[in-house]
């Protein structure tokens, strides 16, 4: 994979010795202890920044709530029936889709054709902005949608309501998964975990400010969730822009725009293995 940030990774993490001869051979039960601790610290300087990323941004929605319990039950209701359906609908699916680029980047990569990795990244926002498009009626009527799955009406009109003020969210998400992938790809995760360690602290004061000390309710809450979203974007995106992934991102591109039906095709059947 080569290297990841901060020297914790500055090799291959598999170590080849030529044609003949992959990786050293193991003569004793010592040594494989010894390169079995070497290889899992390894892939948890991978791992562990990549698990907390999912972790903070997961906890962006699950604070929210949390903080709607200061408000009345019936809003409380209405914050967790949008995060978990109208929100969780659309999480899933560009998760999924935006899934695609663990292949194609990590090919590319893998391949020294660093610069397909930004065309990669474009060419999925392309597909997932349009997939967005497509969501938007389940969050422009999520109120009759609700009320066809017999929900109460009361938690229906304000779940619908709700779901309007987090357009923004949805817009994110389609920026922030190629974009995750891409920095993957790389082994860029410690800025991920950066980005999102300042994206939840930020979060919880917004959250703090908004909806207790300033009692904005509903408004308050999708503010503050919407705006925490696109702290992660922003700041990956600047990240990106700042000239950290040299090769890999060289400008936006017309190239985006080729093959996307191959693409919107790849990105669909990734988003059906996620489900």
């Amino acid at each position: 994979m080569g290297s990841v940030e901060n020297g914790c990774v500055e090799e291959p993490l598999l170590k080849s010795k030529g044609l003949e001869e992959d990786i050293e051979e193991i003569s004793s039960c010592g040594q494989f202890i010894e390169l079995a601790v070497e290889e899992n610290k390894k892939l948890w300087c991978l791992a562990g920044p990549a698990i907390f990323t999912a972790l903070a941004q997961y906890s962006l929605g699950a604070l929210t709530q949390v903080f709607a319990g200061h408000l009345t039950t019936l809003e409380l209701d209405a914050v967790s029936i949008e995060n978990m359906v109208i929100a969780g609908l659309a999480y899933g699916i560009m998760l999924g889709m935006g899934s695609a680029l663990e292949t194609l980047c990590g090919q590319a990569f893998g391949a020294g054709q660093h610069h397909m990795l930004g065309v990669y990244m474009q060419r999925s926002w392309v597909i997932l902005i349009f997939t967005s498009l497509l969501l938007l009626p389940i969050y422009i009527f999520a109120t009759p949608l609700l009320l066809l799955l017999g929900q109460d009406p009361a938690i229906a009109r304000l779940a619908g309501t709700f779901s309007l003020y987090m357009l923004p969210q949805l817009l994110a998400y389609a920026l922030n998964f190629p974009i995750q992938k891409f920095l993957q790809a790389q082994s860029k995760v410690m800025a991920m975990a950066w980005v999102s360690a300042f994206a939840l602290v930020f979060h919880v004061f917004l959250s703090w400010l908004l909806i207790v000390r300033f009692g904005l309710g509903l408004v308050g809450a999708a503010v503050s969730l919407n705006v925490a979203w696109w702290v992660v974007v922003v700041g990956q995106f600047a990240y990106i822009a700042m000239g950290y992934c040299p090769g890999a991102w060289t400008g936006f591109s017309w190239a985006a725009f080729r093959d996307l039906g191959a693409f919107a095709r790849l990105s669909v059947a990734s988003a059906i293995m996620m489900w």
